[in-house]
């Protein structure tokens, strides 16, 4: 027979793995956002420096990541 401290034990257990299973599905719908969002960015960001440039964006983009860190 489970006495109440066993009970609340289980209590606890059960509403910790709510809140867990609640951050991973925020963090799943984020990553799913994130996802969304950059493919679409890409393709008409590569493509209008390809168009415009024709080849000259490779040695312009190599410095942008070298830059350093705002302080």
């Amino acid at each position: 027979m489970p006495s109440a401290y066993l009970k609340r034990q289980k209590e606890m257990k059960r509403l910790e793995k709510q809140r867990e299973k609640a951050e991973r599905r925020a963090q799943r719908k984020l990553a799913s956002r994130r996802q969304k969002e950059l493919p679409a960015e890409s393709p008409s960001h590569a493509g209008s420096e390809a168009s415009t440039t024709s080849g000259a964006a490779l040695p312009e983009s190599a410095p942008q990541d070298q830059l350093p860190l705002p302080t």
